[in-house]
């Protein structure tokens, strides 16, 4: 999220670009989920800037929006970080995964089942959804999402996970004052991470992956 519908606009094109070019980088199968999640993560800023644009509500762009930051970010974000790991390490991944799949499941029949609106205060977006236990939920969330880059072997995927957890604080805390949305700001950071992480799996002198016809 963003401060203004030009702002997520322009982050949104920004990070999708990245997300391309980490994308076009990949050369392990195992590696694209990781790498494609900064085109995601740029899909959702522009999904945002068509909420700014709508005046909020609870049209097709704010359901969209919440969708991707519900119940697919808890499973893509573990699913990812598993599919990247090396055999031998992917047992001690399991766990975020089998969380995030039961925190997304959740998500997603709230949002099933219930309304999802958007409110504009000030320079930030407020998103509004029904969702008993809230505080567990979260935990749930977050143990899936960062807690899956923590325990990763990659000494990249490690700091993309303390960064995350560090930033999602901050972020948070500016927005629940109403003072500013700097989401977009975070989404950046880690979408250039991914990218360096991307290169550095293929390392020099590899080839791109191409499907046989």
């Amino acid at each position: 999220m963003c401060w203004s519908a030009t702002a997520d606009l322009w982050a949104g094109l920004g990070i999708g670009a990245a997300g391309m070019a980490s994308l076009a980088s990949v050369r392990r199968p195992g590696d694209a989920p990781l790498a494609a999640l900064p085109l995601l993560l740029g899909v959702h800023q522009l999904l945002e800037a068509a909420v700014w644009h709508g005046g909020g509500g609870a049209g097709p762009a704010t359901l969209a929006w919440a969708v991707v930051a519900l119940p697919l970010l808890p499973l893509w974000v573990p699913a990812g970080v598993l599919a990247a790991a090396r055999t031998a390490d992917r047992s001690r991944l399991l766990a975020p995964l089998v969380l995030g799949l039961a925190t997304s499941g959740y998500l997603a029949h709230r949002l099933a089942t219930r309304p999802v609106t958007a409110e504009i205060r000030g320079h930030t977006l407020g998103y509004a959804v029904d969702l008993p236990y809230a505080p567990p939920v979260l935990a749930a969330y977050l143990l899936a999402t960062v807690g899956a880059l923590l325990l990763a072997r990659d000494r990249l995927l490690r700091l993309l996970g303390l960064l995350t957890g560090a930033g999602a604080a901050v972020c948070a805390l500016l927005w629940t004052t109403e003072f500013v949305s700097t989401w977009c700001a975070l989404a950046a950071v880690a979408s250039l991470l991914l990218l360096t992480w991307t290169r550095r799996r293929a390392g020099p002198g590899t080839r791109p992956i191409r499907s046989r016809p």
